[in-house]
């Protein structure tokens, strides 16, 4: 992705007085309706600097490094960067973009649970020396492709309830930890530190306190071996929510001030992607058919009973193999609003969305409750920012959907004052003011000197 920076990628709506992100999802609604009725993401990139800021509040012992998997977009990478986070990598493609911003190669951990070696050269060759690693299969492969790699130990995790057990799979188990660095030492290769992850579908705080005191004892034997161990990651699992960050904070930090005081010189990081990105995005898609059938049915389809009640089965521009890849890693979309034009007291009924491509998987909402729509409507999905934006697809040859970047001038301003924008390069994107639809709105909206 050479070149990536140079050349201007998108533009970003300046909003200013009342006009709010759901003005501008009605808005694009309105153009694509005497369009191409296409699907788009609208995104305030003002929620990215306050999910910042309250990181920094409740979270302030911790760095961020943003996992990119989560989402990819330029703008997203561009301003977190800006903010001062580090990155988390999976792949090339995101190694590549995260550099085409001038991100440090200090400020990049190369994860990924099984990593290809021409990916381990690309990371060697470009200096980028941090790796994750969790068995002896992938420490042979760095040490013959990246001999001078620094490797944070991944360690499996204990999972604390029936349905978190697939999520905390990955990583060494605790009785291993010490033949994987004894083979690490033997491989001449170094090992700076631990990491662990917490899935975001584990909501209990506890499940961080027993990974911490994990990661002592893995501190302490690879200190016995020999290394010099100062970093810990302890991974993601953050969900946007405030109350969660303080619920997390309260359950480690008295462990983290125990085992890795600050006069241990040991650096602490974690990797929030969903927390960052989930609120800051909102999807609109468009209903494209349409089936009906019916509840309780007692006989055949033709023949319902007199209190069977009519279940829609909708088909939307965007699914599965899309924007709700999610879905297939069986989290739960949670149900769509409608656009204020649609918002009626007419009565809903059982429905299920469904992608467009007719496969049995590609069911985007099992179950809702909706008034009847039409082919032609519009559905909302708040939230949307998480798992919706990464890479292009190789399951579908359609293009992913555009996205509408937007800020407000008080948004703006902040980051002007906090000096983020200096760190901006304008000729990434294109700060113009934004103007509603004349059919939504009257106002005139001024284009300020500064913003010209």
């Amino acid at each position: 992705m050479k070149g990536l920076a140079d050349e201007p990628n998108y533009s970003v709506a300046l909003l200013e007085g009342a006009t709010a992100l759901s003005d501008v999802v009605e808005n694009h609604i309105y153009e694509q309706t005497l369009a191409e009725k296409n699907a788009f993401f609208v995104a305030d990139l003002g929620v990215l600097m306050r999910q910042h800021v309250r990181w920094r509040t409740h979270m302030p012992q911790m760095r961020p490094f943003y996992a990119v998997q989560a989402n990819s977009s330029l703008a997203v990478i561009e301003i977190l960067a800006a903010l001062g986070t580090g990155f988390i990598c999976t792949s090339k493609y995101e190694l590549e973009l995260v550099q085409g911003y001038g991100v440090p190669s200090e400020d990049i951990i190369y994860s990924g649970v099984c990593k290809q070696l021409s990916q381990i050269k690309y990371a060697a060759k470009n200096g980028i020396d941090f790796l994750v690693c969790d068995n002896e299969a992938e420490l042979r492969k760095i040490a013959r492709c990246h001999p001078r790699a620094k490797l944070l130990l991944q360690v499996a995790t204990e999972a604390s309830s029936e349905g978190d057990e697939m999520g905390m799979s990955f990583g060494s188990k605790l009785k291993d930890c010490r033949h994987l660095l004894e083979s690490a030492k033997e491989q001449g290769l170094q090992v700076v530190g631990v990491r662990f992850h917490i899935p975001s579908s584990c909501d209990d705080p506890v499940a961080y306190s027993h990974a911490v005191s994990d990661a002592r004892c893995v501190f302490d034997m690879g200190e016995d071996i020999g290394f010099s161990m100062t970093i810990l990651d302890i991974g993601g699992g953050f969900n946007g929510s405030e109350t969660q960050l303080k619920q997390i904070n309260s359950a480690v930090r008295p462990l983290l001030d125990l085992y890795f005081p600050a006069s241990s010189g040991v650096s602490i990081m974690a990797e929030p992607g969903s927390y960052y990105v989930s609120s800051s995005f909102t999807l609109a898609v468009n209903i494209i058919a349409k089936e009906v059938g019916a509840r309780d049915l007692h006989g055949n389809l033709d023949e319902p009973s007199p209190n069977d009640e009519p279940e829609f089965l909708y088909y939307m521009n965007d699914g599965v193999y899309g924007s709700f890849t999610s879905k297939l890693a069986d989290n739960v979309i949670p149900a769509p609003a409608l656009p204020k034009s649609g918002v009626s007291e007419e009565p809903v009924f059982a429905s299920s969305l469904w992608g467009p491509s007719g496969d049995e998987l590609d069911q985007v909402v099992d179950q809702c409750l909706l008034p009847e729509l039409s082919v032609g409507d519009w559905l909302i999905f708040n939230n949307a920012g998480a798992y919706s934006l990464g890479p292009p697809s190789t399951f579908t040859d359609s293009p992913r959907p555009p996205v509408y970047y937007t800020i407000s001038t008080g948004d703006w301003f902040e980051m002007q004052d906090a000096g983020i924008t200096q760190d901006i390069s304008m000729k990434n994107f294109s700060l113009v003011p934004y103007f509603l639809h004349s059919s939504q709105s009257d106002e005139t909206l001024s284009v300020p000197a500064w913003a010209s």
